[in-house]
């Protein structure tokens, strides 16, 4: 690492490492140093694709280069643990792909190890670092919409899935709650806090992981979210914010936007937009290297106590509809 580059390698060459691949060279000063798998043939063939320097046949050796800064994880759900701590545990810094680990439990266990360690650690809940998505946080911080009631966001996906699926195996992390819900919650959490009541119902399917949850939320003195996900069928995925004196609207892909629209009493309404190149994983990239860069060990923009309180809510939730791992 020098002043102003940052070494990046990537563990788990699969999809959404894919496309946080290409959004890396949106980032100054991020290098593309090595990729990690458990097989030395798709690590090779993952590096070639992406211009990354180098590829390890195992995640130990990625986690052992001495020339890699920080470790993108991107495995599925059920390794993110094991995955991170060979990272920390040998100095790297760590970027975990959303959820960070399965439960609340072992979250605060790599939560420990990354300050054992001396190492950033950050979740890469890529909503909470998109531009537009910040900017609907400060206005509703500013007033802009009034004492907010009501919060109203859905995720789902066109199903069906084959029973295969890695989005229906619960050895996996499966379900519609750790890989789509986790947006609605983490919405609402930004906006609001941790709630003081917690209300869920969901359908399982044959393997008991859920694939259609409602989840009610509520804060004193009152305001509430009712918040959806499903793997079922393809929902709006859209999202609004009301108030007292007015509303925000996230369009459709909320969890990305490049836009939103604020609607006050008695006024046209106002859109915002915030254009930008690539798929949106370089603002997550981006921050992580600025704290890294800083000597931070954790990022305000999604510090460990943020996610270690919504793995708790995911944890409640997962209780009241019956969902194991």
């Amino acid at each position: 690492m020098t002043e102003q580059h940052v070494r990046w390698g990537i563990l788990g060459p699969g999809g959404i490492a894919a496309q946080f691949a290409k959004d890396l060279p949106l980032v100054p000063g991020a290098e593309l140093a090595a990729v990690g798998s458990r097989s030395a043939e798709n690590a090779r063939a993952f590096a070639e694709r992406y211009g990354f320097a180098r590829a390890h046949g195992s995640y130990a050796d990625l986690a052992a280069d001495p020339e890699v800064d920080v470790v993108y994880v991107a495995t599925p759900h059920a390794y993110h643990l094991d995955a991170a701590l060979t990272c920390v545990e040998a100095g790297k810094a760590v970027l975990v792909e959303k959820p960070i680990t399965l439960d609340l439990t072992s979250a605060a266990r790599l939560v420990q190890a990354a300050h054992a360690s001396n190492v950033f650690l950050m979740e890469a809940m890529w909503m909470r670092l998109n531009p537009a998505v910040r900017r609907v946080a400060e206005l509703v911080e500013e007033g802009a919409i009034g004492w907010v009631s009501a919060i109203h966001a859905d995720f789902g996906l066109q199903g069906p899935f084959d029973a295969e699926h890695r989005l229906r195996n619960p050895k996996l992390g499966g379900g519609a709650l750790l890989d789509l819900g986790v947006y609605p919650i983490n919405l609402a959490h930004l906006i609001m806090g941790a709630p003081s009541s917690v209300q869920a119902w969901a359908h399982l399917t044959p393997e008991g992981v859920d694939e259609n949850t409602g989840v009610l939320l509520g804060w004193q003195p009152g305001a509430v979210a009712a918040l959806t996900c499903s793997i079922n069928g393809e929902s709006r995925n859209a999202a609004s914010i009301t108030g007292t004196d007015g509303r925000i609207d996230l369009p459709p892909g909320f969890f990305v936007p490049r836009e939103f629209t604020l609607h006050r009493a008695g006024k046209a309404p106002e859109t915002f937009e915030f254009p930008f190149e690539g798929n949106g994983y370089q603002f997550e990239a981006a921050e992580a290297q600025r704290c890294i860069l800083a000597g931070e060990l954790e990022s305000p923009l999604m510090p460990h106590a943020t996610t270690l309180e919504v793995m708790g809510l995911l944890d409640a939730i997962r209780d009241q509809i019956g969902v194991t791992y």
